[in-house]
């Protein structure tokens, strides 16, 4: 597997940053993957080499650093954030503007890499937490279907636009839900509906729970490797 490669501001239409990871030297596929609150591109490359140990096809990781923004719930302090959360409620009071802000930019990493050779068919989206609220934002939004779609720990955002925004494309996606049954940060009932609003619209759901809290567990990651070997075999 090839090393951690860092990048700079990537493209016009997107300032965000990015942490690469090719797992051979021209793989057919590309993962994109959002971390949490607070988090950074950093976070989830050392699960890269379990997926691989498990037998997950090869592709080229990019995992960007979400922007650096005030968050309300947690005093103002400046963090990486994909939006603002302004209280225990996340479903309520929600920050719009930040989420279509962030769509746009994930959107710019998906044309990326479409222009780096990779067809949309062969692109998988995935987030944890935040960013698995914002891989349902931006994939229920795509013009053409992706290989797949994978929410860990997340939720639907924005849910009372969803059915009016979601396209037939995004409707025919694979739809990867994991979620934590001890979870107290995005509660598994927030998670439930967010299922059965996916499944309202037509979405094909793979629902897993786990015997977790706000984190991610070996089953998940085992029954993940499985998913991507499915959506991009």
């Amino acid at each position: 597997m090839n090393e951690v490669q860092p990048t700079g501001s990537i493209d016009p239409g997107s300032t965000l940053e990015c942490v690469e990871l090719l797992t051979e030297p021209a793989p057919r596929a590309s993962i994109i993957w959002l971390h949490g609150l607070g988090a950074d591109g950093f976070d989830f490359v050392p699960v890269v080499r379990e997926l691989q140990a498990l037998g997950a096809p090869a592709a080229r990781y990019v995992f960007p650093h979400a922007p650096l923004r005030p968050v309300t719930i947690n005093g103002g302090a400046v963090m990486r954030a994909w939006f603002d959360v302004r209280g225990m409620q996340i479903e309520q009071r929600e920050d719009a503007a930040g989420i279509r802000q962030s769509q746009a930019q994930v959107e710019a990493l998906i044309e990326r890499e479409v222009t780096r050779g990779t067809p949309r068919s062969r692109i998988v989206l995935a987030g944890f937490s935040q960013g698995g609220a914002i891989t349902l934002q931006a994939g229920l939004r795509q013009r053409e279907p992706l290989a797949a779609l994978i929410v860990l720990s997340g939720y639907l955002p924005l849910a009372q636009s969803a059915a009016a925004e979601a396209t037939a494309a995004a409707r025919s996606m694979p739809v990867f839900m994991g979620h934590g049954r001890d979870d107290t940060v995005v509660p598994i009932g927030l998670a439930q509906a967010s299922r059965a609003a996916l499944v309202g619209l037509g979405c094909r759901v793979q629902w897993h729970e786990y015997a977790i809290p706000h984190s991610v567990s070996e089953d998940e990651i085992r029954d993940l490797a499985r998913f991507l070997g499915e959506a991009l075999r």
